[in-house]
């Protein structure tokens, strides 16, 4: 078992830069907004929400009128710094939707696979390079406890041994194997990706641009920019996910929650061999307190999850990006998981704010006569 100091240096050094986004291949700013401007659409938030918005906007209406607008750079949020799993689940798993959505789960289960579907095809459509894999995933069970979890939990169901041979731990009692519903991505190469997909069909986007409170224009709303500059719209799509949202009365729907993780250096073969994980699945357990887990395409482990901390006062900082403590957790959990794979050293640490609801899934709405939709509080 390795020291606190021991474990403590595995991390100490590592870059404290979300993994996706250090990357020589991170596109270049595109300008920030200057001048005032109107379009058809106004899209606020250059993260998922908001790129996907404005590629399907031009896709079912290629005269429509785009731009969307990002506070910062694409990508930086929770978009950039997430574990890069994609999900079916609408619902955050059965189980909340079963608690929340009872008579209309079987349609959502539904709906959440045909998305997923969708997905890979644009991805391959439009030709992204973000390591899409439909790799499945596995949900383990590590307390004798959250075996009674895995009968309602669906799947394959898998017992020690079984699930040993797909990665192996000796934290493992059994586990599910979910064989279709999640892929596995780089979520950064996915938004820049995106983000050239909606470009070329004509989606103006600025960086660097932020937006300061929204009003009423006559019969359209106008966005005031930081700059001094107006974009001026018939509607509006809000995508600002943990941040402040600009429709007042959301403010109270989510609760900024912060997540951290951890990504290791890439595996000798050695090293990928004492852990197997063949199949490359991704990989939950059935905690409260939960660890998510994947290899990454040059096989390196990003290990996250755990702690979910709240600030005081809902507050958003950048010195909240790097908390010492949960790092010092996370990498006692990951030597516990994984002892075959003592002296290995963590490359990158980071952390940030999701928007956590109590619904514990994504909701939306709209607001101003119709004309500003929203959606928030995926909680991860």
């Amino acid at each position: 078992m390795l020291s606190a100091h021991d474990t403590r240096q595995s991390w100490s050094e590592a870059e404290p830069v979300p993994f996706w986004l250090d990357s020589a291949d991170r596109p270049a700013a595109r300008p920030a907004l200057e001048a005032s401007t109107s379009a058809d659409l106004a899209i606020v938030g250059g993260g998922f929400s908001g790129l996907w918005t404005a590629l399907l906007a031009k896709e079912r209406d290629p005269g429509r009128d785009v731009v969307l607008i990002e506070a910062d750079r694409l990508a930086t949020a929770a978009t950039g710094r997430n574990g890069g799993f994609c999900a079916a689940s609408l619902t955050h798993g059965d189980a909340n939707g079963q608690a929340r959505f009872p008579r209309e789960l079987g349609t959502l289960n539904r709906l959440g696979t045909q998305n997923l579907a969708e997905i890979e095809a644009a991805i391959s459509r439009y030709r992204i390079a973000c390591g899409f894999e439909r790799s499945g995933s596995l949900t383990v069970a590590t307390q004798p406890y959250q075996l009674s979890y895995l009968a309602s939990a669906g799947g394959e169901r898998l017992d020690q041994e079984q699930l040993r041979a797909q990665v192996n731990s000796p934290t493992y009692l059994g586990g599910v194997w979910h064989r279709e519903d999640i892929a596995l991505l780089d979520p950064a190469r996915l938004a820049w990706g995106l983000a050239s997909a909606a470009e070329s069909l004509g989606v103006r986007i600025a960086e660097n641009t932020g937006v300061t409170r929204i009003d009423r224009s006559g019969q359209r709303l106008r966005l005031r920019i930081r700059t001094g500059a107006t974009v001026t719209a018939s509607n509006v799509a809000l995508g600002t996910n943990a941040f402040a949202p600009l429709v007042r009365r959301m403010r109270w729907h989510t609760v900024p929650v912060y997540d951290y993780v951890l990504v290791t250096e890439p595996l000798t073969p050695e090293q990928l061999e004492s852990v197997g994980w063949s199949n490359r699945q991704g990989i939950d357990d059935l905690g409260n307190q939960f660890h998510y887990y994947r290899l990454t395409a040059d096989n390196r482990i990003l290990w996250g999850g755990y702690d979910a901390i709240y600030y005081f006062g809902r507050k958003i900082r950048p010195s909240y990006d790097q908390r010492p403590d949960t790092f010092q957790r996370l990498a006692e959990h990951f030597f516990a998981t994984f002892p075959q794979l003592e002296g290995i050293r963590f490359s990158h640490r980071w952390g940030g704010a999701i928007d956590t609801c109590t619904r514990f899934c994504a909701f939306f709405g709209t607001a101003y006569a119709g004309r500003a939709a929203y959606a928030a509080g995926y909680t991860g």
